[in-house]
């Protein structure tokens, strides 16, 4: 079997919010179309545009939303089929899924993780609910769903330990992620999936898709946000690692799940410039859509 590679990395964050602005058929809430978050829905046209040159034949996503206390867990059923409701934003995410799973690349990054010193779990119950940010991270990128995906939960890491030590935990499953990518033959599209500064408002207009209200929560948050986005364009995500500590607590980052770490683990911390698509806030928070093509060196390797 060839050797698999990422076919590139992305930050795509998962407000609901997003998808209900598109009124798909496999969400049952209506959209006004008043247009608070198309700055967000713009960059993910444009990631999806950048994305059609590319060839994956999986996506493998690290979500906020399944989290888990002991080790670090797969989707490892051949398919889940439900219907997902957002326990925060009923009123927004009400969606009816039906999905494939690579086992195989499942099964391998457990395996991989577990010879790297880390806990890990298949998860082989076929009644299992497919959380949220795992649904909307993957609509949003593939709104097809005509590809398989690897789902990979969020230890409590950070939460239980700290937020140094949750890094460590998410470079090791992210190093280890991208050695099953490649022992597995796979030509995967890695997903982050999370906010960056991440303080809410408390209440919503009664639309909630109202642009008079959508802004960010503070400036500060603004500034951490700018700053993370900065050192992503300049490609020094060695010197966002070192501040992740200091951004988790003082945005009451998002980044606090493990998921950025874990796609600039998998890529092997980029220290080239990514691509950042879009940028705007849903009900305070800060997100970004945000790709990272393959070092450069080694996209030319690949076209020789």
């Amino acid at each position: 079997m060839s050797t698999g590679r990422i076919v590139a990395g992305c930050l795509a964050p998962h407000p609901p919010h997003l998808v209900y602005a598109t009124n798909p058929e496999q969400n049952e809430p209506r959209s006004s179309g008043a247009g608070a978050w198309q700055g967000l829905l713009d960059g993910y046209v444009n990631l999806r545009k950048s994305l059609e040159s590319k060839d994956y034949d999986v996506l493998v996503v690290h979500t906020p939303h399944w989290r888990t206390v002991v080790g670090h867990h797969v989707l490892a059923c051949p398919s889940f089929n439900g219907y997902s409701v957002d326990p925060v934003f009923p009123n927004l995410f009400r969606y009816r899924y039906d999905l494939r799973v690579d086992v195989e690349l499942a099964e391998a990054i457990a395996k991989e993780g577990a010879d790297a010193g880390l806990v890990t779990s298949a998860m082989r119950n076929p009644d299992f609910r497919v959380d949220y940010g795992t649904l909307t991270c993957c609509h949003l990128v593939r709104p097809e769903w005509d590809l398989p995906i690897v789902a990979i939960s969020s230890n409590r890491a950070y939460t239980y330990f700290s937020s140094e030590y949750g890094d460590r935990e998410m470079l090791t499953l992210g190093e280890a992620t991208r050695k099953a990518i490649e022992a597995t033959g796979r030509r995967a599209l890695v997903l982050g999936s999370c906010s960056l500064s991440h303080r809410h408002f408390t209440e919503e207009p009664e639309d909630p898709e109202d642009p008079t209200f959508e802004r960010i929560y503070n400036r500060n948050q603004s500034l951490w946000d700018e700053r993370v986005l900065e050192h992503m364009r300049r490609g020094d995500c060695a010197t966002l690692l070192a501040e992740m500590p200091d951004f988790i607590d003082q945005a009451v980052s998002e980044c606090v799940e493990g998921s950025l770490t874990w796609l600039l683990g998998a890529l092997g911390i980029p220290d080239w410039p990514a691509t950042v698509h879009g940028y705007g806030t849903v009900i305070g928070t800060g997100n970004a859509v945000v790709e990272w093509s393959p070092k450069p060196e080694l996209a030319k390797e690949e076209m020789a």
